[in-house]
């Protein structure tokens, strides 16, 4: 259950409409996903989120598969429920398979417990990347 109540998708207020409006035609969906409509309880924090989240995520260097991939690694990681299903939603959307999904998942399990290890022994990093 959500700690706020959930902004309606088809609200009249301007600055949250104008931020649901841009999040339906850049994602090319129907409808708002609860995240943001939980996050229009702070007009002004859903703002920054969404603007946030344009920047980060169009394609740049790294393409939106391979960052949709990192951000469903990083909300197993997390154990985010919501994130799990939306990054799983959007691989999906984007063309990865289930066979695609289980190696990322596969490579989150690995090195979330190499991490841990490494974390237990407290191995010195030796394998430094180069100055740049």
């Amino acid at each position: 259950m959500p700690t706020v109540k959930l902004v309606d998708e088809n609200t009249t207020d301007p600055r949250i409409k104008a931020v649901f409006d841009d999040i339906k035609a850049t994602k090319k969906i129907a409808h708002i996903p609860n995240i943001w409509r939980a996050l229009a309880s702070h007009p002004e924090h859903l703002e920054l989120c969404w603007t946030r989240l344009k920047a980060i995520m169009k394609p740049g260097k790294l393409d939106l598969l391979t960052k949709e991939i990192i951000a469903l690694a990083v909300s197993a990681t997390n154990g985010c429920d919501y994130c799990i299903n939306s990054h799983t939603a959007a691989t999906q959307k984007l063309g990865l398979d289930n066979e695609g999904l289980g190696e990322v998942l596969a490579v989150v399990g690995l090195y979330n417990a190499m991490n841990r290890l490494a974390d237990a022994y407290q191995v010195e990093p030796d394998i430094l990347p180069e100055p740049r």
